[in-house]
């Protein structure tokens, strides 16, 4: 993991909690498209933590630590991201706000992201920063047939 120029950097991310699409539930609100990077290394938690990232320490219902997690945001206004969804036979394909939601039910392999931050601060004197997307590849394992029934466009 890189943090170059208040930029996150992660080759081959974990990632959980899809919410690509913006559907409502009891954690998230309607429109609020969002997912999750676990972190597998407590001390980058830390020290991003520390930084002013909003990172989440959650815990399973016995009450035992589960890893650290950074919930990411993800707007095309005022700044779409360029996030891209890579498969043995479509190859790269830039997704776009009425796209991305294929995500959320994809079979992903591999993450690359980067994040960028969004520094906010209130007038009580509460700050931190929230994260958002800035560029992302995402490796998705197809479908048996996939490749047997795509058809490239000409």
């Amino acid at each position: 993991m890189a943090n170059n120029d208040n930029y996150i950097s992660i080759e081959n991310a974990t990632i959980d909690y899809l919410n690509f699409s913006g559907k409502p539930s009891e954690y998230n609100a309607n429109g609020q498209r969002n997912f999750c990077v676990i972190f597998d290394d407590e001390e980058v938690a830390k020290e991003l933590e520390a930084d002013g990232w909003n990172i989440k320490w959650p815990k399973d219902r016995e009450g035992n630590p589960k890893p650290p997690l950074l919930q990411v945001a993800v707007r095309f206004d005022p700044y779409p991201p360029n996030i891209n969804m890579i498969t043995a036979s479509k190859g790269v394909v830039k997704l776009t706000e009425e796209t991305v939601s294929n995500l959320d039910d994809a079979d992903i392999e591999h993450v690359d992201l980067r994040i960028r931050p969004y520094h906010w601060k209130m007038k009580d004197g509460k700050e931190g920063i929230k994260a958002y997307v800035k560029d992302m590849y995402v490796t998705c394992q197809e479908d048996p047939f996939a490749a047997k029934y795509y058809a490239p466009e000409d």
